[in-house]
């Protein structure tokens, strides 16, 4: 992957290329980014730098037989570990080497993508994968051998978050005193879930969400689409490129989450004294419940920034809202007043709440029945202001 088919982050571009042009490469980082913002493209792209000798801040004028075998991710020095769970191809203690020939068509069509696209490509939505200690042994076992071309071996933990315990403690005295010429980049969305002992032991390099700008401009150039239309989807992608792209093909996850959405909230509203309402509530839950956890986890974090436009929107903070409802006759304007001071912690705090506990594998129905009923209670509540 070259450097300039990457969106933005131009000082981190030229910080890692330097870094390599000096020799001052650190043997683990933690390449730290909100989703869409760039972190495993620009982990290919240092990586592709670093194997294949490339000079002058760009993936060309090095080994060019060793930059075509990135063309497909290929390289034999280019090692992966990546979320996995059983399948209808792996019964049985699931590692990412199993699942090589997805993970590079991934990485071709949506090297921006996320944790939802990689488990959609899979047909495992219904689970909830992880890195386990599995992960670990095949990853101690692929370093341990020599580097196939004689130079660096790199390893990409891509959503090192999702490090269970075990494998993490399996890999602390690697990651610490790796082989000579080995680099391990992990790739995180959520610094905190890493333990510590992990992050201590890594260079980070935080990712920021890209501008407005710079999402519009690659939409233009990569989709051949109007600026004046990439313009606007860049505005409601809140520099999440991934995003964006989803609304270009009209295939964002979001559209059906805002549906599922309007339904809760109204049923919600009807739902103070009375019994049908409750039912629709009830009734709702089933219908989420029966989706895979990953997509109501999903779903309960739009829910939870759809609250929080809508809160800024009250307090005419207009400038931060990019949400733009697509539903009929569901206008944010309107909902927006039902948010405020006297009630949005608690809201946020319910739908966290949620959130863990369908992570830990609690009941579904349970948990969302539960989580709509106190919504109804919460959306009467009254401002103080």
């Amino acid at each position: 992957m070259l450097f300039s088919d990457i969106l933005g982050q131009e000082h981190i571009k030229s910080h890692l290329t330097k870094s390599v042009d000096k020799g001052r490469i650190a043997h683990a980082q933690l390449f730290v980014g909100p989703e869409g913002s760039g972190t495993l493209p620009m982990a290919l792209a240092y990586a592709q730098y670093l194997l294949c000798g490339n000079v002058q801040g760009e993936n060309l004028g090095g080994n060019e037989s060793c930059n075509l075998k990135f063309n497909n991710f290929s390289h034999p020095d280019l090692h992966f570990a990546f979320p996995v769970t059983t399948s209808h191809k792996v019964k049985s203690k699931p590692v990412s080497n199993f699942y090589l020939e997805e993970w590079r068509q991934l990485l071709e069509q949506q090297p921006y993508g996320n944790l939802f696209d990689w488990y959609n490509l899979l047909g495992v939505d219904n689970k909830q994968g992880q890195i386990g200690v599995d992960e670990a042994h095949e990853i101690v076992k692929s370093l341990s051998l020599k580097s196939y071309e004689g130079g660096y071996k790199v390893m990409i933990i891509w959503m090192a978050e999702k490090m269970n315990t075990a494998c993490a403690n399996k890999l602390l005295k690697l990651i610490e005193e790796p082989p000579e010429k080995t680099v391990f980049i992990l790739i995180a969305e959520d610094e905190e879930q890493i333990i510590n002992t992990i992050k201590s032991r890594c260079q980070v390099l935080h990712f920021p969400l890209l501008p407005e700008e710079t999402i519009a401009s690659g939409l233009v150039k990569n989709f051949h689409i109007e600026k004046s239309v990439a313009s606007k989807i860049a505005h409601q992608s809140n520099g999440n490129y991934n995003k964006a792209c989803d609304l270009i093909y009209q295939d964002s996850e979001d559209i059906q989450f805002e549906k599922w959405f309007v339904v809760w909230i109204r049923s919600a509203f009807k739902a103070k004294g009375n019994k049908s309402a409750i039912h629709d509530l009830i009734s709702w839950s089933e219908e989420i419940a029966k989706t895979g956890r990953e997509t109501q986890k999903k779903f309960l974090r739009f829910c939870l920034n759809y609250f929080r436009q809508a809160l800024l929107l009250n307090y005419k903070a207009n400038e931060l809202v990019y949400l733009e409802p697509k539903s009929e006759n569901f206008k944010l304007e309107k909902f927006a007043p039902f948010v405020h001071d006297n009630n949005i912690l608690e809201i946020s705090k319910e739908i966290q709440d949620a959130v863990y506990h369908i992570e830990r594998n609690g009941n579904s129905k349970i948990i969302l029945t539960d989580l709509s009923i106190k919504l109804t209670r919460l959306l009467h509540k009254k401002s103080q202001a």
